[in-house]
């Protein structure tokens, strides 16, 4: 598989970095998000809510990710 010569290495690994890291914050965020408004609220729902709704959100992600053919943004 051919190399982009105008794409360093680096430049493609911190363009990962900064996917995972995203991938990840959309995982754990709606989960804190939905704990403080349980805190707040006095509910016991909405922490739970908002971890299963990060998940499902950061897999539709990964799967569009995933199902990219190379080089294409």
């Amino acid at each position: 598989m051919p190399r982009d010569p105008s794409v360093s290495p680096i430049g493609e690994a911190m363009a990962w970095v900064s996917r995972i890291m995203a991938i990840g914050l959309m995982m754990f965020l709606p989960g804190v998000a939905g704990g403080w408004l349980d805190g707040h609220l006095g509910t016991r729902f909405l922490g739970p809510l908002g971890f299963a709704v990060g998940l499902s959100a950061a897999l539709l992600w990964l799967a569009q990710i995933g199902g990219r053919k190379e080089g294409r943004p």
